[in-house]
């Protein structure tokens, strides 16, 4: 596992019928994103006193439509500023530079 340091927030809350759990992930926490031949897994893990992991693994389908969705509430909302915005774009141009190496 490469863990890289979290440089903002993370926040899980995950909810069942007679419990909730919520945690969060900050600057002392760390992360992972991986990919295999069914989908993408986050890792979020914390250290320390407070010791916590949380993971999700998105079957592809999922994860593009869970992509689609985030690209539509982002074009519904006033433009980002260029602080967040510009991280964004860096991020989504690899993954598409990264989807059409591995095409066809």
């Amino acid at each position: 596992m490469t863990l890289k340091p979290i440089t903002d927030r993370a926040e899980v809350a995950i909810d069942f019928p007679d419990k909730a759990y919520m945690g969060s992930f900050g600057r002392a926490s760390s992360f992972e994103a991986t990919a295999d031949e069914a989908g993408v897994t986050i890792r979020l893990a914390r250290t320390g006193e407070d010791k916590r992991r949380a993971e999700i693994h998105l079957h592809y389908y999922l994860f593009a439509g869970v992509l689609a969705d985030i690209a539509a509430a982002i074009a519904a909302r006033p433009p980002l500023d260029e602080a967040h915005r510009e991280p964004l774009l860096a991020a989504t141009r690899a993954l598409l530079a990264a989807l059409e190496r591995t095409a066809g």
